[in-house]
This record gives C-alpha cells, structure tokens and sequence, in this order.
C-alpha cells in the first residue's frame, strides 16, 4: 500500500486503531451536516453572490472584488473571501452549490485545523471534542454555509492560531511557522480587512515570553512573521492604490475612492467608535450626515443610532458591555459553552502555572485563551455595526478551550480541586443552556428540562470522578458533554433546516430568535424609511418598510416592499417554482436584501444586452445585485451598498447614458429613496431626479424602469 494512503487511513503508527476512523468520521459528519438542506438559501447574500458571478465571467472584477463585470464599483471588503466562490462559478457554473460549497469545504477545514491543534498537546480525545464543538457551534453551522467574508476568516485565524503553536514547540524552524502563521493573517486581512488582526497581539506576545530561545532570536523570528504578513497582505492593497483610479473600479464603501480610507475607516475605526461616514445611520454617532430620517409609528421608540437621536451605548446595533456576548440577540449564536470554556481556560492556566516558561500546555491555554478574551472584549464594547454572526470568530476559540480543559481536568481528576472544576464546567454548561433554552419556551420545551436534569446528574457525578470507575467516571463525562451539545445541537439542526437570505443572518430555530436578529439596528421593531430621493418620501416609488424581528425579510414568496415579491433563490422563481414578474427590492428599501426578479423584466433587461456595458443601473448594491444575478449580466450599483458612495456622480452617470453604455433605470421601490442610507456624499438622489425628468417610465410587471435611450 502506498505510504501516503497507509498514512491518510491509519493515520500516525503510536494511534490507538480508534483514532483515525473517528477523525475522518467527525469530517464526513461535518460535511454531511453542512451540506443538508444547501441548496434552500439560494444565492444567500446576493451582494456577495453577484460580485462572485461577476468574477467569475471577468478576471479584474475577480482581482479587485467588483460587484458587476464591467468594474463600476466593488464591494465593501478586500476580495479574498470572494476568490474561491468565483472560481467555483468559473469552472462549474453560475448556481447555489457552485457558491456555497466552497464555504463548506472551509468549514470541514477548520475543524480539521482546529483537530490538529489540539490533539498535538492533549490528545486525539480532546482534538475530538474540539471539533464536534465548533462542527456544532449554531453560528458557525449557518456561516459555514453562507457567502459572507467569515468562513475563510474563520478558517485563516485557526490556521495562524496552529502555525503559532507550531513555532512554540521548536527552537530550529520555528521561524518557518511563522512565516506561515504571518502569511494566514495576511490573507486573512484580505478577507475582512482589521478583524483579522484582533488576536495579533495574543499571538506576538506569547511567542515573545513562551518561546524556546534566546529573546533576541524570538524577536527576531517575530520580525519575519510579520514582513510574511506585510507582504501577504501588502501587495493587493498596494496594487489598488497604486493602479490608476480610471481604469479601475471604485472602492466600495470608501467615501474617497481609496482602500486605505475603507480600511481604517468604515471597516476599521468606524466599526469600534461608531462613526461610520457611509454607513446605516448616516455618518457617525447620532446619525451625523443627514443620509436618512427615520419616521416611526404611533407608540413606537426606536434605540439610539440608526440615524436616530442620540447615540446611546452602543447606538443602534445593540447595548455594549460586558454581557453582549451573553444577551438575548447574541446568546444563542456563540455562548452556550461560553462560560464553560472560561472556567475551564482559568483550570488549565492553574494546572500548568509552575510548568516551565516554554511549557507548550500553558502556551496553549494562554493563546487560544487570550484570543477569546481580546475578541469577545471588542465585540463586546465596539460601538459601530455588530451582527450576531460576527460571533463565529469566537467559535474555533471556545472549542479548543473545551477539549483542552477537559482533557487536562481529566488527568487531573484524582485531585479534589480539579474533580470540582471538570463537575463545575459540566453543571454550568446544564444551567446556562437551560437558561438559552428558555428564551425560546414555545420550541422543545422538554429540551431544557432534560438538559438541566442531565447536566446536573454528571456534574454530581464527576465531583468524585477520583474515586470512581474508570468505566463510570467516562460514562458520566459523556453525558456531561452530551447535556452541554443538546441545545447548541437542537439550534444547529433548525439553523441548517432554514433557508438564510440577505445581508443580515441568525442561526436558530425560526421565529424563536430575540429581538433584533435578523432585523436593522436596535430591538427590531418594525419602523419607516424615508429617504431624500424625488417623488416624495422614499424616493421613487414612495416609502419602504422595516423588518420586524425574525427574519429581517419577507419569507420567500411573501410581499416585499416597494411591491416586488420577496427573494427567492437561482432563477429568481420563488420556492414555490412560479414564474413571477414583480421586482421591489427586498427588505428595508432593497438595503438588506434584494428583489425577486420576474421573468417580464428579464426578458426586458436580456433583449440587445449585448450592446451595453450595463443593462441597467440601480440605487443600492443589493437591488443591482438581484438583477444582475438574473440576468448574468452588469448592473450598476448606484452609490455601493448602503447607496451612500459618491460612485458614480451625476456628471459621470450622464457621460454613461450619452457613451449609451447603461439601457435602463431601475427604479428604487423602498426607504433608500434614491440617496443612500448613510450620510455619505451619494449622487444617488440627483440621478434619480434627472432621470425621472428626462426619460420615458416602462412598467414591467411590479418593477418600474427608466429607458435612457428614450427621452420624455
């Protein structure tokens, strides 16, 4: 048999026979999991979807990220997380799974990544344990199957976490390992920009102390990480700022045409402070910028932020403090082992505290430890925009916390001390899961129960693990596992079961989320958008309307605002299969999700598509984005996503309809009002004004267009 296979199937010669089918089942598992029900979410954040098909049908739309083939605008993040997806699309084809299951494969990587870490130190028992943990982590099961930047973010910072722990073990060839851990947080920086540099210092600071070596030779070996990072991340930024603004496309989310500006700005410092020029809210605490005013209904108040008064802890994206991570809208998401893998992480750092300074036991604690409290701390405290799904950086941390502990607790066990905190960790886990589950008491309400009574049984059970049975003693640590997965196992379940659209997505059973998930900023209570834009309030085609709780958009073949019908999957059919011809944007004026394209519009966009640049042009990324996924042709996104880019001016958009480079208008059905929602310098309103007053309105089915070859 040929060594590589032998190895691949039997795995290292000193394994128990157990070891290696367990692993391979737990990846099998995985992706069986992940890959159930895949096909449900469609084209999932169509945003992300069309700058993937975009990129796959043109290699500078896939260099530079942009949202449509032709290079009007990118999107709001550097363009790695993009590259798989695309090059899924271009070698299988525009579709749900062609996006997808690069996501997926990401996930079953991470936990195969995170295994590998753990078991290094601690065992094949805890590398176990820590996969199945993250594998079941409810957010991490709904954004390994979603097309935002997260999955490779995630799957990048557990491999830099492993290339670290690596270059601990070692005085010669450390410094290979880091240049690779410095090389994955520089691609993981091209994924979602500064997020990737959060355990950064964790990771520098304890290689510096912890490391074999003389100081100067790890400074040294750091020096190198970090010229691996720069460069890994360095040379696309350099390429775009350095590439004529002219003859590429401009950076979405910038305010200034520049990827540095997006970089510490909107995507940087704006997210910590709140003072996001661009963003939902309108530029800043208190909604600076006048982007958008917010009307809401009799007896309604809505949170500070969000453009609203005021900006309060945390604005409109939620209360900030320490019990974030804990609370109703984010709770369910990341924390159900949470505390659990605290207590555990402060066990490990007492067991291993009189170990040596290079002890690679404690090294691991503190920097799987120390990234879970540096990146939970910001979340916990940034001001500026915050979903729920961020939290899946978080997962690869907690679950190594927990195999880890586990595994040391249970050498342990023979000490009083250490039986006490294995029984402490298991009992936690019970009661904070039945508190979870009692957040939502209409959904398996015998659930709770008998993780409490489970939970509770092994806890008193392992406080003499000692003296126990070895038989019984591993009896009762299953169960306490078992106590501690049931809920996240039940919330991963309905996560997978559920179709996820829209650019604001929650893990979860449907309808049992609290208030905000999947809505706009603060509690999710339905409130009105009325833009700036011509026409009256809400712009062209008057008012949109908030989401409630829940969702955050219409579920699929429901009514959306603006009159479209809600989103559907590929082919813009609607679950239910039938052909539609509406086309409103999606939820809150086409902002967190896009329009379900009818077959009139587009048969209307498709007929002489070719004699364009762009078949049509739209205010707001998502609504573009919906019709360029039907019709696999570009769309304009007018003022980038939040419709707030000053891309492109007036006088530009009016070059482009003389060049007879753009056929249609679309026109904006909801709250965006033609202006944008953020404050910015968006041209959005005036070229909607100019339109309207100079071209002839075609009305396809629900959607309205605007002919710029034919003038009024």
């Amino acid at each position: 048999m040929n060594p590589l296979v032998r190895r691949l199937r039997r795995g290292r010669a000193e394994d128990a026979p157990w070891v290696r089918p367990a692993f391979l089942g737990l990846l099998l598992a995985t992706a069986a999991l992940y890959l159930w029900n895949l096909s449900a979410s469609g084209y999932a954040n169509s945003f992300y979807s069309a700058a993937v098909q975009a990129g796959g049908e043109s290699w500078k739309a896939f260099f530079f990220g942009s949202l449509d083939a032709a290079n009007a605008i990118t999107v709001d993040k550097p363009p790695a997380a993009l590259w798989p997806m695309a090059l899924s699309v271009r070698l299988f084809g525009l579709g749900s799974w062609q996006i997808l299951v690069p996501e997926v494969l990401m996930g079953v990587g991470t936990v195969a990544v995170l295994y590998a870490a753990v078991r290094r130190r601690f065992g094949a028992g805890a590398g176990l344990i820590a996969g199945t943990v993250l594998a079941l982590t409810p957010v991490a099961a709904l954004m390994f199957r979603f097309n935002n930047p997260d999955a490779l973010l995630a799957l990048l910072m557990t491999v830099a976490v492993y290339c670290v722990l690596r270059a601990l073990e070692l005085d010669r060839g450390a410094a290979r390992w880091l240049v690779w851990a410095g090389a994955a947080l520089g691609f993981a920086f091209l994924a979602k920009t500064l997020q990737a540099f959060l355990i950064l210092p964790v990771l520098a600071l304890v290689y510096a102390v912890c490391a074999p070596g003389g100081f100067g030779r790890r400074l040294g070996r750091l020096g190198l990480g970090g010229l691996a990072l720069l460069v890994s991340a360095g040379w696309w930024v350099a390429l775009v700022e350095l590439w004529p603004t002219s003859s590429r496309p401009y950076v979405g989310g910038s305010q200034h045409n520049s990827f540095l500006e997006l970089t510490f700005g909107y995507n940087g410092l704006g997210r910590l402070n709140g003072d996001e020029v661009g963003s939902v809210g309108g530029g800043g605490r208190g909604g600076r910028g006048g982007g958008l005013t917010l009307e809401l209904p009799p007896g309604v108040e809505l949170p500070g932020g969000a453009g609203g008064p005021g900006g309060g802890r945390g604005g409109g994206w939620g209360e900030t403090g320490l019990g974030r991570m804990f609370n109703e809208q984010v709770g369910g998401q990341i924390s159900w082992l949470l505390p659990a893998a605290l207590l555990l992480l402060v066990a490990g750092l007492v067991v291993t505290w009189r170990a040596g300074r290079t002890d690679t036991a404690r090294s691991a604690f503190l920097v799987w430890g120390g990234s879970l409290l540096l990146t939970s701390g910001v979340f916990s405290f940034m001001a500026g925009i915050f979903h729920e799904y961020y939290t899946v950086a978080m997962a690869p941390y907690v679950a190594a916390l927990i195999g880890m502990g586990a595994a040391v607790l249970w050498e342990e066990r023979g000490h009083l001390l250490a039986s006490a905190a294995l029984a402490g960790s298991v009992a936690v886990s019970a009661v904070w899961g039945f508190v979870l589950l009692g957040r939502t008491p209409e959904w398996l309400p015998w659930l709770r129960w008998a993780v409490l009574v489970a939970g509770c049984a092994a806890a008193l059970g392992l406080l003499g693990a000692g003296r126990l049975d070895r038989r019984v003693g591993t009896a009762l640590a299953g169960l306490g596992l078992a106590a501690g997965l049931a809920g996240p196992f039940a919330y991963t379940l309905a996560t997978v079961a559920e179709a996820h659209q829209g650019s604001i997505v929650t893990a979860g059973p449907a309808g049992t989320r609290g208030p905000g998930g999947r809505g706009m900023p603060g509690d999710g209570r339905m409130f009105f958008l009325y833009g700036p834009g011509p026409g009256g309030p809400g712009g062209a085609g008057g008012p949109g309307m908030g989401q409630g709780a829940g969702q955050g958009r219409p579920p699929a073949g429901g009514q959306a605002p603006g009159g479209g019908q809600a989103p559907a999957g590929p082919g813009s059919t609607g679950s239910t299969g039938e052909n539609r011809t509406g086309g409103g944007p999606g939820g809150l004026g086409g902002l967190l999700n896009g329009a379900s394209v009818g077959t009139e519009a587009k048969e209307k966009l498709l007929a002489g598509a070719d004699s364009y640049t762009w078949v049509a042009a739209a205010v707001g990324s998502q609504n573009a984005a919906s019709y360029q996924l039907a019709t696999e042709k570009p769309v304009m996104a007018i003022g980038g996503f939040n419709g707030s880019d000053p891309s492109p001016t007036l006088a530009q958009f009016q070059r482009y309809v003389a060049e007879g480079r753009i056929h249609y208008f679309i026109a904006s059905g909801g709250g965006m009002g033609g202006g944008g929602m953020g404050g910015g310098a968006s041209s959005g309103s005036a070229i909607s004004s100019w339109v309207e007053e100079t071209f002839a309105k075609v009305t396809v089915g629900g959607a309205t267009f605007y002919d710029l070859t034919s003038r009024t």
